[in-house]
């Protein structure tokens, strides 16, 4: 019997992204977004829209798969699929269920995207008013404790304060962020550099451990990437981002109710991780690219953490933000700005980005660029991770 894997056997051959914009400010709608970005990763490519036959997101995308097919006049509409759970934890997982349908022979030219423009929509995650609520909320809301920032806190304290780590490893990840996105053009917070000084004044979003730059931002725009089998890849305009590897799923009863789940402190990676890494063929030292979803910098700690990327005991030495920038570092990590300071488009742009720079094409390139890890929407559930490569590590 042949092993069942992704490794391999499909690329992403084209990326597109819009300008990204601040929460409310697109001056065209959300679906015109999708569309500009799925052109733009075809283009890049050198595919035709019309022989785009998939569409995968996340993240409850009102764009859907039939409707964009229909306006890109695209020939059959052979697969579309939408990763469970809010926010951000399904990015890697859109990547590897388009993955898995082209490796299936399910379709051939898959799409995987997200587009928001919330000023035609509810801010995403705000919370609001209700006359009734249940499931987890009738448990919490009563208490006060109904925003991401407030659950999400409780997590991030408990395993800080586990392992003896300080504020000053958060504040490395938010100024390597910030640092990144000063050099890219369409990053959000260009041109609004961060130094520690500002950083610690900034005010409490939730006290003790997340200020105003710990969060993401909320933004609007689209982005795409387009998947193919490895031997059409070969023959199109760019050097391939092979999968090597995507996980999904969460930890044993991550999802149960009012933060019972019995490994609490943690980002729901520890069983991703090792299936993660055995599929790819590779260990953590293998990886010399790090794109890890900030929905806020305590979930990035953790990640790293269960990746394997980083040891708990030894994280206020190694996050550091020398440590973490472009070229030099030892661990650059989001190198185009992340979602704290690039764009906030659910983590798509963390896929992007870590294709642009195994191109040897990003903006704060890195110097070890074969191998990609992208870790998506710690602490929902599911969560999910990916691991591309380049032709030299298959």
């Amino acid at each position: 019997m042949s092993e069942r894997s992704l490794r391999g056997k499909t690329a992403i051959a084209g990326i597109g992204e819009t300008t990204y914009y601040r929460h409310g400010k697109s001056p065209d709608s959300e679906f015109k977004l999708a569309l500009e970005a799925i052109v733009r990763a075809c283009e890049d490519a050198g595919v035709s829209p019309r022989d785009v036959d998939g569409f995968a997101s996340y993240g409850n995308d009102r764009s859907d798969g039939p409707r964009l097919a229909a306006a890109l006049g695209v020939k059959e509409l052979r697969f579309s699929n939408m990763f469970w759970g809010g926010g951000g934890g399904g990015v890697c997982g859109a990547v590897g269920n388009a993955s898995a349908a082209v490796a299936t022979g399910m379709a051939d030219c898959v799409i995987a995207f997200r587009s928001l423009a919330q000023g035609q929509f509810a801010r995403y995650g705000r919370s609001g008013g209700s006359p009734l609520v249940g499931g987890d909320d009738a448990f919490l809301f009563p208490y006060g404790l109904m925003s991401p920032a407030q659950r999400f806190a409780m997590k991030v304290t408990r395993f800080m304060h586990d392992h003896g780590i300080g504020q000053n490893a958060l504040r490395a990840i938010s100024l390597a962020c910030y640092h990144h996105a000063q050099n890219n053009p369409n990053a959000v917070m260009q041109g609004r550099p961060l130094d520690e000084a500002a950083y610690d004044a900034s005010r409490w979003i939730i006290e003790p451990h997340f200020h105003l730059y710990d969060c993401c931002q909320e933004n609007d725009g689209a982005a795409a990437v387009l998947v193919v089998p490895a031997e059409q890849a070969r023959d199109l305009r760019h050097a391939p981002a092979y999968v090597l590897a995507c996980g999904q799923g969460a930890d044993h009863r991550s999802a149960a109710p009012v933060h019972n789940m019995p490994d609490y402190p943690g980002s729901h990676f520890r069983s991703l991780a090792p299936r993660l890494y055995a599929m790819a063929k590779l260990a953590p030292a293998d990886i010399g690219i790090v794109q890890c979803y900030e929905n806020f910098t305590g979930g990035v700690l953790m990640s790293l953490v269960e990746h394997g990327l980083v040891a708990a005991d030894a994280a206020n030495e190694v996050l550091v933000k020398d440590n973490l920038i472009a070229p030099n570092g030892g661990m650059p990590l989001n190198t185009s700005g992340g979602n704290l300071a690039e764009c906030y488009m659910h983590g798509l742009e963390l896929v992007i980005e870590s294709v642009r720079q195994m191109r040897g094409t990003a903006i704060n390139q890195v110097k070890r660029n074969e191998a990609a890890i992208i870790i998506g929407g710690p602490m929902v559930t599911p969560v999910s991770s990916l691991i591309l490569g380049s032709e030299a590590t298959l």
